[in-house]
């Protein structure tokens, strides 16, 4: 992943409703959602979620298929890889990482 891919994808990740977007399409997996469902879900009114739905696509995080007459939202798990991937390219100095670098439980997360 070059640097502007990735800064593009965190500075769509970085916004509060995009990443909740986000996180649910990964949670929904390969299916996707659609707009409505995760509006509802997500308490978002159309417009809004029209706007940030566009900013993860763009930053190619996610991407539509129609299906009939309406749109499918998924998670893009290629995009989403390679930027884990960039980010821990260089980590612990290409040694072994220990358990000081293992990810520590969500509920203990700031």
């Amino acid at each position: 992943m070059e640097n502007k891919n990735a800064l593009a994808a965190l500075a769509a990740l970085a916004q509060e409703s995009r990443l909740a977007v986000f996180r649910l399409l990964i949670e929904a997996g390969p299916g996707g959602m659609s707009p409505g469902q995760i509006g509802e879900r997500l308490g978002l009114p159309p417009s809004s979620l029209s706007f940030h739905l566009k900013e993860l696509t763009h930053a190619q995080l996610i991407a539509p298929t129609q299906h009939g007459r309406s749109l499918i939202y998924a998670a893009q798990m290629p995009t989403m890889n390679a930027l884990i991937g960039f980010l821990t390219e260089n980590c612990c100095g290409g040694n072994p990482c220990g358990p000081a670098a293992a990810p520590l439980p969500a509920a203990t997360l700031p």
